[in-house]
């Protein structure tokens, strides 16, 4: 896919409030010009903002997508708008969207915060293929084209907390990981399932850097039961439009009562096994990131205080701190999938 990188959205270029009365019609004139973009014709990318608890769209010039889309553009014809209600939807402050897609850590992309959407590559592997492997049925490599046509998009928006103490809401578009799972069968063996990242050295640059820390590629995993839970996401977009590269397409995992870390992004490999699978953080500071990340405003990292959290944007004259929910507040959803845990011991 090719996404052209979006650059500041100037007041001038907001649509009025009133063209868009609801967010479900908002979802609806979206899609049309989703597929008048896959017919050809040269309309702007969709952006949304939150305002007040009222969304806006907003489509500037410099956001005009490039053709071709990618064979999935179809999808987001009939995309299932959030609800009104949790857990799928907060009534909290969107981030916008610059912050969500120029403040990312993508170390595959680089160290620092802007390196992924300075440094990403918006044309991705065509086809993208992810493969299935373990404790399955079906296993084997499947296009992404295989993985997306039995599911339906939604939107969801959720709260993402980073161990490293800052916070957005970001509206996601993807479907439920229960759905991918199912579709290959697992055998009573699977009690994990474990992610892994592209590695590209080519389009990547953070992969070849003599500064990288990362052995390659990057791994994550999940309990069978929490990767099962109705709250865990697999995005292929955002913001009512294609997941960018820097936020991990065409596709990434999204647990929202989990530090951002375990959201594993541009995923290549699924594997189901019967014991626990080791984790990049986890390998390479286990005393700092354990393999559960659960948020817990209790436990503290070594480096940053779990307590609180800066719910980005920010700036040097306003600064937004608030205090850190168990769970990030999902606890209802995902509590008693601990019961009985040590959460101080198991991280």
């Amino acid at each position: 896919m090719l996404i052209k990188k979006p650059s500041d959205i100037k007041t001038s270029e907001i649509t009025p409030e009133n063209v868009y009365k609801s967010r479900r019609e908002f979802m609806l004139d979206g899609s049309k010009l989703m597929l008048g973009t896959m017919a050809g014709a040269s309309l702007p990318a969709t952006v949304l903002a939150q305002n007040g608890g009222a969304l806006k769209a907003r489509a500037p010039a410099s956001m005009q997508r490039a053709a071709p889309a990618p064979w999935w553009a179809e999808k987001f014809s009939s995309i299932k708008p959030a609800p009104n209600s949790e857990p799928f939807f907060t009534g909290e402050t969107l981030t916008p969207y610059r912050d969500v897609t120029h403040y990312n850590n993508f170390y595959e992309y680089g160290m620092d915060k802007g390196d992924p959407s300075a440094n990403s590559n918006p044309s991705q592997p065509d086809p993208w293929s992810v493969a299935i492997t373990g404790e399955v049925a079906r296993p084997g490599t499947y296009n992404l084209e295989d993985i997306l046509k039995p599911v339906d998009l939604e939107e969801r928006i959720y709260r993402m907390r980073c161990v490293e103490a800052w916070s957005m809401v970001i509206p996601w578009i993807g479907f439920p990981l229960a759905d991918l799972i199912k579709q290959f069968e697992p055998t009573s063996n699977a009690r994990f399932i474990e992610f892994e990242t592209l590695v590209d050295p080519d389009t990547m640059p953070g992969v070849t850097s003599r500064f990288a820390m990362v052995n390659w590629p990057y791994r994550e995993g999940l309990r069978m039961d929490e990767a099962m839970n109705p709250l865990a996401f697999m995005a292929v977009g955002l913001y009512g439009n294609y997941l960018p590269s820097q936020n991990g397409a065409p596709m990434r995992l999204i647990v929202p009562w989990k530090y951002g870390f375990k959201g594993i992004k541009s995923i290549v490999r699924i594997n189901f096994r019967e014991t626990q699978p080791n984790t990049t953080w986890n390998d390479l500071q286990a005393n700092e990131y354990g393999f559960y990340a659960n948020v817990n405003p209790a436990v503290h990292h070594p480096r940053w205080r779990q307590d609180m959290e800066r719910r980005l944007p920010q700036t040097l004259f306003s600064r937004q701190h608030i205090e850190t929910q168990l769970f990030n507040g999902y606890g209802e959803q995902v509590a008693h999938l601990y019961n009985g845990m040590d959460l101080a011991r198991n991280f």
